[in-house]
């Protein structure tokens, strides 16, 4: 069952007190602003136990294989959406940190990669899998009025330490189906005005654009952790090409998201 929210608590019948509610401020806005995206990197059933012993949690917990209950697919939920979720950890998007106080976490049951001599082997997700997730994920972001810049994976919020969802995570399927951003191809290919798509460009200047999108850009970085931010950029929205490179293609493809999702954060 999913929970949503109330626009108004009410005390308990038995309360010494009543709350008068005919007037309601206008100086609030909703709580939960992002969705973020996880892998287990282990089976379900040990994803289970890690996510609700006393360390970390997550609202929503989606098996590689979801039984069904009268023909439906079914989703563990952990913690209601209402309550904050240990799964972001140390994290920041659009100028935001801490995003446990305000997002929903929703992991996926996946091995997540194995390392072999030649780098990471990432690991893919079954088709079932991700329909159920498109499912609940359209009724988050309609229940809270999510922005597509503010469905992201956790490699996003947290690049220097994460590379979930992965490189084989749909990101495209799912704007496709209502949730998150995707580049429009036209826009990309417009914004490479004839340019080769590996050729190199200001990292200074795309590490500018990727902070305006949303990822956490400081001073002082070092390299490996600014191509880090670059990578998870590219493994979201370039997954053909994920090593860090500042090139061209990344550029228009970040100029193409600016141009599609404006800015609405207050």
């Amino acid at each position: 069952m999913l929970v949503g929210c109330q626009s108004v608590s009410q005390p308990a019948e038995n309360a010494p007190f009543r709350l008068e509610t005919t007037r309601q401020a206008q100086g609030a806005d909703q709580r939960i602003r992002f969705l973020v995206i996880h892998y287990t990197a282990e089976d379900f059933h040990n994803a289970l136990n890690t996510l609700t012993d006393e360390h970390v949690s997550a609202h929503y917990l989606i098996p590689a294989k979801p039984p069904l209950e009268q023909g439906k697919p079914v989703a563990w939920q952990l913690v209601p959406e209402e309550m904050r979720a240990w799964h972001a950890g140390a994290s920041g998007w659009r100028g935001r940190t801490n995003l446990n106080d305000t997002s929903v976490g929703i992991e996926l049951e996946n091995q997540g990669y194995s390392v072999y001599l030649l780098g990471k082997k990432f690991y893919p997700f079954p088709p079932a899998q991700i329909d159920l997730l498109a499912d609940l994920s359209k009724e988050i972001v309609a229940r809270y009025q999510i922005e597509p810049r503010n469905v992201i994976g956790h490699s996003d919020v947290a690049p220097q330490r994460k590379d979930d969802p992965g490189p084989l995570f749909p990101w495209q399927q799912l704007a496709e189906r209502g949730v998150g951003a995707w580049p429009d191809a036209a826009r990309v290919q417009a914004n490479l005005a004839g340019r080769s798509p590996q050729q190199p460009v200001s990292q200074a200047s795309l590490l500018t654009l990727l902070n305006q999108y949303g990822y956490t850009v400081t001073e002082g970085m070092t390299q490996k952790q600014q191509r880090r931010v670059i990578a998870a950029f590219q493994m979201h929205f370039r997954q053909s090409d994920y090593r860090g490179n500042a090139d061209a293609q990344t550029e228009a493809i970040v100029q193409a998201l600016l141009q599609q999702f404006p800015d609405r954060e207050s």
